[in-house]
C-alpha cells in the first residue's frame, strides 16, 4: 500500500486513535469481534463477504485486513477471488439498474417545453 495516500497505521498512530475515543473503540472492538464470530453463518464466509464489500467501498485497510483474515480462516485464493468477482459483478450491477432513473429523468426533461426549466439550485434540492 503506497504510503503516501494510505499511512502504514503505526503503534503511535494506533494508541492515539485508542486514547481519543477509548470507550467507543472498546465497544466498537466488541462488536466486530461478535459480528465475525461463528454464529449462522461461519467465520471464513463472514470475512468473504468482508473482502466482497471492501471492494465494493474501495478500502484498502479492509481489503489488506479482511484479506489476511479470511486466509486465516482457511479460505482459498480462489474463493477470495470469486468474492471479489461478486463484488464487481454487483457494483456492476448497481450502475444498470440505476440507468432507470436516468432514463426516467432524460424522458421528463424531453417532456418540458423549451425555457421552462427551473433554476439549477431548485432542481437539486
Amino acid at each position: 500500500m503506497d504510503d503516501s495516500v494510505y499511512p502504514h497505521v503505526d503503534e503511535a498512530t494506533a494508541r492515539r486513535r485508542r486514547e481519543l475515543a477509548a470507550e467507543t473503540r472498546k465497544a466498537f472492538s466488541a462488536f466486530s469481534r461478535q459480528v465475525f464470530a461463528d454464529g449462522a453463518l461461519p467465520a471464513k464466509i463472514k470475512q468473504l463477504i468482508a473482502v466482497a464489500v471492501a471492494h465494493v467501498t474501495q478500502c484498502p485497510y479492509c481489503i489488506e485486513s479482511h484479506t489476511q483474515l479470511a486466509v486465516k480462516q482457511g479460505a482459498s485464493d480462489e474463493e477470495i477471488m470469486e468474492a471479489i468477482w461478486v463484488a464487481a459483478e454487483m457494483r456492476a450491477g448497481g450502475a444498470y439498474a440505476h440507468s432507470a432513473l436516468a432514463l426516467r429523468a432524460s424522458e421528463t426533461a424531453r417532456a418540458k417545453p423549451q425555457g421552462s426549466e427551473q433554476s439549477e439550485e431548485r432542481q437539486t434540492t
